[in-house]
């Protein structure tokens, strides 16, 4: 595991750079998926432009101003704060050693925030100068779906960072309740579904109030919005974030986090007795730790069945035996099944799916009604060997997620079914707008 980029290229390359420390894996892998998800979905809403699904909006703009007091602020306090919390790792003593913790502090740089916000705010006047007019001109331009790419990404990542949290939260209640500022501004706990969702209602509104057609624009989306989210996962694994299986009893471990075959199930229970205070701290009592015995098959791995997440990010488990990994030097006392590979792989072939029959689904929200269908399918499946805190309702006890994926499935079919009904609605109310 590599909590982030600094052991991933000292392990791999042998490179000492601790500047990398201040990119956490997951955020990177989320990073990457954003970026990803925004280029396709420019070249999905160029296709559906030149299909004639959307047209574009007119609006008035006015160039050759020089820049305004407010333009100024905004540039300064973004350098401000990238100087304050960015170059302020480099140079206050220790921050090096736990960025994420130093980042999500009061402490900072004041200096090298006051001279790269002037710096910023400096460059921000020079630029407007530049172009500025003796006589400020309106022009009309047309802006296309295709051009807000920006910031659709921009609202998604903001509204789902926040979902995501939130709904992590809800999730994990008692420990909210422990430490409410802390755990919402963690650098660590989000939940996917909840990003999902109010990320979707916060665009919803910006096309709306755009007069953009949503479903039109969720069918541009749903191939990329498979792809982030089985890349996310990806983030997941390789930093160790707590997002693993139940355990699968058919394997110990090491002293070193690496796996092996059990004897009997009775080394099993011996290691899990062993481990008897970790487990009884995290499930309350050894009767409440799930686990499946499941060995290996068709000649596949021992780590695609059973894995201790050694140096994850969250430190979850036991100390390592010989570590020197700074705060991440911990393993999980028995190996776990690990769901983030089983995601990465059923999302991305999920995603070439969608990506396929993306040309010949012609009616638009049918796209959308497939995604949210086999992502329902897939993450309902995966839930029943995830850990997960689970809801005691009417004798049933449902994770968050088996609850949202059902509702996720339930929807794709209804919109699947409804869709042509939409279309006839909209082609009746058409004609009886056009003059006769």
């Amino acid at each position: 595991m590599y909590p982030n980029l600094y052991y991933l290229f000292k392990d791999v390359f042998g490179w000492n750079l601790p500047a990398l420390k201040i990119v956490n894996t997951f955020g990177f892998c989320v990073a990457i998926s954003f970026l990803v998800c925004a280029w396709l979905l420019v070249k999905e809403l160029k296709r559906k432009q030149a299909l004639g699904y959307f047209v574009y909006k007119e609006v008035t703009i006015e160039i050759g101003k020089p820049a305004s007091i407010a333009e100024l602020l905004i540039n300064f306090f973004l350098g401000f704060l990238l100087g304050y919390k960015i170059l302020g790792i480099f140079i206050i003593k220790g921050a090096l050693n736990d960025p994420q913790e130093f980042i999500f502090s009061s402490l900072g740089s004041l200096p090298a925030g006051i001279l790269l916000g002037l710096f910023f705010a400096g460059f921000k006047w020079w630029e407007k100068n530049k172009a500025k007019l003796p006589k400020p001109e309106k022009r009309n331009i047309r802006i296309w779906p295709s051009d807000r790419v920006g910031d659709i990404t921009i609202i998604a990542a903001v509204a789902g960072f926040a979902g995501a949290k939130i709904f992590d939260n809800l999730e994990n209640w008692d420990r909210f309740i422990q430490d409410p500022i802390g755990n919402l501004f963690s650098a660590s706990g989000l939940t996917f579904y909840g990003g999902l969702i109010v990320a979707s209602l916060a665009l919803l509104y910006y096309f709306r109030k755009n007069k953009i057609s949503f479903i039109n624009v969720a069918d541009a989306c749903a191939p990329g919005l498979m792809f982030a989210y089985g890349w996310g996962r990806m983030g997941c694994q390789v930093a160790g974030d707590g997002d693993w299986g139940i355990i699968n009893s058919a394997f110990v471990s090491n002293a070193e986090g690496g796996v092996q075959l059990a004897g009997s199930s009775s080394e099993f229970q011996k290691v899990l007795a062993d481990n008897a205070q970790y487990y009884v701290s995290q499930f309350g009592s050894l009767n409440e730790v799930q686990h499946a015995a499941v060995k290996p098959f068709l000649g596949l791995p021992n780590w695609l069945f059973a894995y201790t997440y050694p140096h994850n990010v969250n430190s979850e488990g036991i100390p390592i035996f010989g570590c020197t990994w700074d705060n991440y030097c911990n393993h999980l006392p028995l190996p776990v099944f690990p769901t983030p590979i089983y995601e990465i792989v059923a999302c991305l072939l999920l995603f070439a799916f969608l990506w396929s029959i993306r040309k010949r689904i012609k009616m638009p929200g049918r796209l959308f009604a497939i995604y949210l269908f086999v992502n329902g399918i897939e993450r309902f499946l995966v839930e029943h060997i995830r850990v997960n805190t689970k809801y005691h309702f009417l004798g049933i006890n449902p994770t968050q997620a088996e609850i949202i994926s059902l509702g996720l499935i339930i929807a794709g079919v209804a919109l699947y079914i409804i869709v042509p009904k939409l279309k006839a609605a909209r082609q009746l109310a058409a004609n009886i707008n056009t003059p006769s």
